[in-house]
């Protein structure tokens, strides 16, 4: 009886220290931090200061271990918050963070495209480098959130998912 109820204990302990953790992507989130998120609640999900992006520097994020990138930006929201400090943009190259369809870094491209074949709106394309080259080995999938104005990113090398983005879609 004594074994049964500390295995029940461990069981418990076990369960609650995985309902802490949060490693689901999706077209508004990866992980605990969401799109548009503001600036001050995505810095004490991080336990740091977050700078503002420049659209070249991100904010590297440890969570549970992982890195998370986060772009911190200014936009408008409404006239009582017309220069608010949000997140506008979230990757990772984790293993860890996963799809409710179960895709993720380490994925291949048919496994993506299966996954993703009948969603609303998706969009699939080469890589190109600075001079202009289309890339042999490198491309992207991106399924498009119409109604959150936001896109989830999939980058492949050699037909594999390297690095997962979430970020506002800003049409052409």
């Amino acid at each position: 009886m004594k074994k049964i109820i500390q295995l029940l204990v461990c069981v418990c302990m076990f369960s609650f220290m995985a309902a802490q953790e949060n490693f689901e992507v999706s077209t508004l989130r990866i992980g605990p931090f969401k799109m548009f998120m503001d600036k001050t609640e995505a810095e004490k999900l991080s336990g740091m200061k977050l700078k503002l992006s420049d659209g070249e520097s991100k904010n590297t994020v440890k969570y549970n271990g992982e890195i998370i990138l986060v772009d911190i930006y200014e936009r408008y929201i409404d006239e009582k918050n017309p220069n608010a400090l949000s997140v506008y943009g979230i990757s990772t190259k984790s293993k860890k963070f996963k799809t409710k369809s179960g895709i993720g870094v380490g994925s291949t491209k048919d496994e993506v495209i299966n996954a993703y074949k009948n969603y609303s709106s998706f969009s699939a394309y080469p890589a190109w480098n600075d001079k202009g080259e289309k890339l042999k080995n490198e491309s992207y999938f991106i399924l498009n959130d119409d109604d959150a104005g936001t896109m989830l990113s999939f980058r492949f090398l050699n037909n594999i998912v390297t690095e997962m983005s979430v970020y506002m879609n800003e049409g052409c």
